[in-house]
């Protein structure tokens, strides 16, 4: 099976005046005084190595002790606006364990660990560059899948929850394994349902480290459920390739295992179980959806040859004209959603 690649990383799109006010209305925004930039005067730095030795690609960073008491009150606030809308009674048992760093990804994540003293728990959020087409892909995922996405935004800062799950990588090199043969096939069903929600969405780069497999127990069997992490190729890259996880050489043995476990007519109709559900999602929350959407289409967050290869390979796939009239990936994205509706509207 051929591999997709991506040739160029993705520049940093701010956020526009009319997104940011969007966001201001769906209480997306803080106003707490900390920017991505504070995080970077940290003074010293050591590499992250996982429990077998290989290099994790995060850096662990410390800081100056008196600028690491600012950087902590600032992080410990910023806990309790993602988790207990503000509340402040927490704050004197809350402390910041470790501030990691990577260089790898697009937005240059800080990965924050905040540990509650009094019962040793502990949640990770993370602190990254706004970027307005990631934006748009934390919007459309809360909107069109089953999952939920809390995130903040300050000026020139996003603010992310940690997303929890077992990374698609170590679930195929280290727990697939032991599934039994009804688990692979209900994480197949899940697959097909995650590939197509992902080319709806126009979300790409869902290699298997960018996405997270969740066991879940029901009373005497364990499901399974796939939500994407990684939101940086958003409406952005041209080939129609890159928004279907199938075609990435990293996910060959979900691929594989799919092939064996469903047959073509299972695939199909999950394929219209998720355009159904998506949907049912857009209907109910219409009046936000068209919103996003019609700021979505003003803005140029991916380039004009880009745009031109998508749409039509969207129309190629779909034969649908409309695709044909689009300008920018909002178009499409609006185009993609409005073909959907007509064709699947009446399947629940």
């Amino acid at each position: 099976m051929k591999d997709v690649k991506i040739a160029f990383r993705k520049p940093i799109y701010p956020v526009s005046e009319a997104l940011q006010q969007y966001l201001e209305k769906h209480n997306r925004t803080t106003k707490i005084q900390f920017l991505y930039e504070d995080l970077l005067r940290f003074s010293d730095s050591v590499n992250i190595l996982d429990k077998d030795g290989k290099d994790t690609l995060w850096l662990g960073v410390m800081y100056p002790e008196y600028e690491f008491r600012e950087i902590e009150a600032n992080l410990n606030k910023i806990y309790t606006l993602l988790h207990s809308d503000g509340d402040e009674a927490t704050l004197p048992y809350l402390k910041v364990d470790t501030i990691d760093f990577c260089t790898f990804g697009n937005s240059k994540p800080f990965r924050i660990r905040v540990r509650n003293i009094l019962n040793d728990n502990y949640t990770n959020f993370y602190i990254k560059q706004a970027d307005a087409s990631r934006i748009y892909g934390l919007e459309l995922e809360d909107l069109l899948s089953p999952n939920r996405i809390n995130f903040l935004i300050y000026k020139n800062t996003l603010i992310e929850e940690h997303i929890l799950g077992i990374p698609g990588d170590v679930f195929i090199q280290k727990h697939l394994f032991n599934c039994t043969e009804l688990e692979k096939a209900q994480i197949s069903k899940e697959f097909v349902k995650f590939n197509e929600r992902c080319l709806i969405g126009l979300l790409g780069d869902m290699r298997s480290y960018n996405y997270v497999i969740i066991p879940i127990h029901d009373f005497d069997q364990v499901i399974y459920r796939i939500r994407p992490i990684d939101f940086d190729q958003q409406s952005y890259e041209g080939n129609l390739k890159v928004y279907l996880p199938q075609y990435f050489k990293e996910n060959n043995t979900m691929v594989n295992m799919v092939l064996e476990k469903l047959k073509p007519n299972s695939i199909e109709q999950y394929r219209k179980e998720v355009r159904s559900q998506i949907v049912k999602r857009v209907t109910s929350s219409k009046s936000r959806f068209d919103e996003l959407i019609s700021i979505m289409k003003k803005e140029d967050i991916a380039p004009e040859a880009n745009v031109k290869e998508l749409k039509t390979a969207l129309q190629k796939l779909t034969y649908d004209v409309n695709f044909k009239y689009c300008k920018t990936m909002g178009d499409i994205i609006e185009t993609g959603i409005k073909f959907v509706i007509r064709n699947y509207k009446k399947a629940y």
